[in-house]
């Protein structure tokens, strides 16, 4: 018989699962690869440029991914890449990427924002102070995973 705890997680990962997916359904929606549509989310968000280490440390994507989307946003005229300070580099949206990201990116956060602001301050606060908790915890207790990897 299972416990509350697992099947609390269950739901929980249910639920990760599924707002992934609804992601991914949006993106793909507005014919949009997901990690095209992150680096346009991350340069939005940023008000038009942000780092290009950023993208991949905020996401998860590989590095890898995000540079092939990369290639293709800028061979498509709607990024471009400028150094910053040493080996880092920014990514700024071009004007045609300013339009895209109108029509994509932005439709996103407008109902990511929407959503929250719809909620109460109490809501909203409690659902990010557990979601911190949550991700502080696991990174805490994975750490001795990846400790026993580099052994």
């Amino acid at each position: 018989m299972r416990n509350k705890a697992s099947a609390a997680l269950e739901r929980f990962n249910y639920l990760i699962s599924a707002i992934d997916s609804a992601y991914h359904d949006v993106s793909q929606s507005l014919g949009m690869a997901d990690s095209s549509m992150v680096v346009l989310y991350a340069a939005c968000y940023n008000g038009g440029s942000c780092l290009v280490s950023d993208i991949s440390g905020l996401t998860g994507m590989s590095k890898q991914t995000i540079n092939s989307a990369l290639r293709k946003l800028e061979r498509e005229g709607i990024i471009t890449l400028e150094q910053f300070g040493g080996k880092k580099k920014t990514v700024l949206l071009t004007e045609e990427g300013k339009a895209l990201a109108a029509k994509t990116a932005l439709r996103v956060i407008n109902i990511e924002n929407e959503i929250m602001g719809s909620w109460s301050n109490e809501d909203r606060d409690k659902y990010l102070e557990l979601t911190q908790r949550y991700l502080n915890e696991f990174r805490e207790k994975a750490s001795s995973i990846l400790s026993e990897e580099q052994l």
